[in-house]
């Protein structure tokens, strides 16, 4: 079989079974039985795909990812999450536009706590779509900031997803984390300088209202108890990693340690939300390696078949530019945007980018960013992005889908020049990992 007939068949069997409705853990494990026994020679390849699924999943590079997942699920449920939030509330005052600006500050801190832009999207939405709705906010200044901000969860380390795209790619998973940390809050004032803009263009958009006017000793005792002790958790994850104390594995942690403490000195830890983050944990978990064990035996049947070696021949054997290269990736991530989740996308695409990727020469660290970014902004891209659709899940009463895809430009536009600033730039994001190295 030539190799684009084999790549064809296999990827578009995987995709063909999502769309379907079958899970992407399943889809990924039907195709490789039937590619073990065509490609691998029959019970041999079921015997090679079994070894495959045990050795995926049994390495150390993966235990940040459950646990970076249960540092969030402690927060959430707990209800720290509702005292950053009514702190903020109060620091904000009576600033124009004041409960988009609260959703994109709040969001951002809690994306240093959650690697899931869609748990973060649907938390953002269902805590403050009521109150700005509430308040006469306009529908694009209630979705934008909550879509755009939802996403930052994906770059803010600690991401489980960058872990897992790490593990996966064989890149540096404490320089990948470490790489998303300036862009990601650059990409945060950008969300910011949107809002400005469209309050200034339209004060309506986002009416003023009267609210109880804090003391300069209010302020500083709200944030001291309720906003700075949450650095705790940022140092233990992040600043022990920029140190050199910490591993990634360490460094997750000692986060599941400092938010479990944090709920002990706030007298918040109960047993029940205990329980509830372990669960949340290990569904998510069970989900994610499920996922790995195909798709690392797929990414093997696509090499054993000869589709990646014949992917790679082919493509260096054109006069293509890397950015011509990486333009025509970052628009496959627009389209499987549309119907895919994140870690689906991600899985689908990696084996054959990678090897891209490091043919042209490509700064592996650099790259696993890009991904990132374009694995986020495929899911809130027009028409189809899953994102729009978990807003219209949690947004105002009556939002249409075309509504929602209109707030989400700008956002999307933020992304993009993101990415282009970047492209010319990389120190911008290689300049921390690079100091810790």
């Amino acid at each position: 079989m030539i190799w684009y007939e084999t790549i064809t068949l296999l990827l578009g069997a995987v995709v063909g079974l999502m769309m379907l409705g079958v899970p992407v853990a399943f889809a990924f494990l039907l195709v490789n039985v039937v590619g073990v026994l065509v490609f691998f020679g029959g019970i041999v390849g079921i015997e090679q795909l079994v070894a495959n699924a045990t050795e995926s999943v049994t390495t150390f590079a993966l235990v940040p990812v459950p646990l970076f997942l249960l540092m969030g699920e402690i927060f959430f449920h707990t209800g720290m999450a509702l005292r950053v939030f009514d702190a903020l509330d109060k620091c904000f005052g009576r600033l124009p536009g004041r409960l988009s600006y609260l959703t994109v500050v709040g969001g951002t801190l809690f994306a240093t706590l959650s690697g899931s832009s869609m748990a973060n999207t649907a938390m953002l939405g269902s805590l403050m779509v009521p109150e700005m709705t509430a308040r006469g906010y306009k529908k694009h200044m209630v979705i934008g900031p909550i879509l755009g901000t939802g996403g930052l969860a994906i770059i803010i380390p600690p991401s489980s997803l960058a872990v897992l795209l790490g593990s996966l790619a064989r890149i540096d998973i404490g320089a990948l984390l470490i790489a998303g940390l300036v862009p990601g809050l650059l990409l945060a004032v950008a969300y910011v300088t949107v809002i400005f803009f469209q309050v200034r263009h339209d004060p309506g958009a986002a009416p003023g209202y009267d609210v109880e006017r804090a003391t300069a000793v209010d302020l500083l005792k709200v944030v001291a108890i309720n906003i700075l002790p949450m650095g705790v958790v940022v140092f233990a994850v992040v600043g022990l990693i920029i140190v050199g104390v910490a591993t990634p594995t360490e460094a997750s942690a000692f986060g599941v340690i400092s938010v479990l403490l944090l709920a002990l000195a706030y007298r918040c830890f109960t047993w029940d939300a205990l329980t509830k983050a372990v669960e949340g944990t290990t569904r998510v978990t069970a989900m994610v390696f499920l996922i790995i064990i195909g798709s690392s035996t797929f990414s093997q049947i696509l090499t054993f078949s000869g589709a990646t070696p014949g992917l790679l021949s082919q493509v260096t054997g054109f006069e293509v530019s890397p950015y011509a290269m990486l333009f025509f990736m970052f628009l496959i991530l627009l389209f499987l945007g549309m119907f895919m989740d994140q870690v689906s996308m991600m899985l689908i695409t990696l084996p054959v980018f990678i090897p891209l990727a490091q043919s042209f020469g490509l700064d592996m660290v650099w790259f696993g960013l890009f991904m990132l970014l374009g694995l986020e902004v495929g899911l809130i891209t027009p028409p189809f992005g899953l994102l729009l659709f978990v807003m219209l899940g949690v947004g105002p009463p009556g939002t249409a889908l075309p509504e929602v895809a209109r707030a989400a430009v700008p956002y999307i536009l933020c992304v993009f020049v993101l990415l282009l600033v970047l492209t010319l730039f990389p120190d911008i994001a290689l300049f921390l990992p690079a100091a810790i190295g």
